[in-house]
């Protein structure tokens, strides 16, 4: 492949609904735990969904079931779809031609209702005991939380109390 070079395509402007939330491998769980407090309180929406493709997956999953766990009563859908994605390469030499290849990403869509959401739905879960649901304030989402005791970069792991071995005078009286 180093005689090809892959062609940039604009990207696609999606529009993002109000209740979408994205999630990305590299973002947090808990911005994304925080949006959908935002959404289920400020914004008094009735259900939210989350996407995610490819490496985000599982943090959506896990994004999804902390929501489930803080607030009482959600249902959910989840779909679990393939995109196909294709990728087009020109040639750096002439006489080559152009090549395309198409790869296939897995994409995950769960929605959390308040309100019941079709039980015929083979991705249906229904929502979990209410003694495992810790509904959260808003002003103690808002606290800050502990953020270890303040030592720096770390003490280092596996160095013992310093007797041992190091680069000081040498091991025991010896002279």
């Amino acid at each position: 492949m180093n005689k090809y070079r892959k062609v940039i395509k604009p990207r696609e402007t999606v529009v993002k609904d109000e209740e979408e939330i994205r999630v990305t491998a590299a973002g947090s769980v808990s911005a994304y735990i925080s949006r959908a407090e935002k959404l289920f309180n400020e914004m008094k929406k009735p259900f939210l969904t989350i996407t995610a493709t490819g490496n985000a997956l599982t943090k959506a999953v896990t994004t999804a079931e902390v929501i489930k766990r803080r607030f009482k009563g959600l249902h959910q859908i989840t779909k679990l779809v393939n995109q196909d994605i294709e990728d087009e390469y020109e040639p750096l030499e002439e006489g080559l031609d152009k090549v395309t290849e198409t790869r296939s990403m897995a994409c995950i869509e769960i929605k959390l209702s308040k309100e019941a959401l079709d039980k015929s739905d083979k991705g249906y879960q229904e929502p979990i005991d209410e003694a495992l649901v810790t509904e959260v304030d808003p002003e103690e989402l808002a606290a800050p939380r502990g953020r270890g005791k303040g030592r720096g970069k770390g003490k280092g792991k596996g160095k013992g109390k310093g007797e041992a071995k190091g680069k000081g005078k040498g091991k025991g009286t010896s002279k």
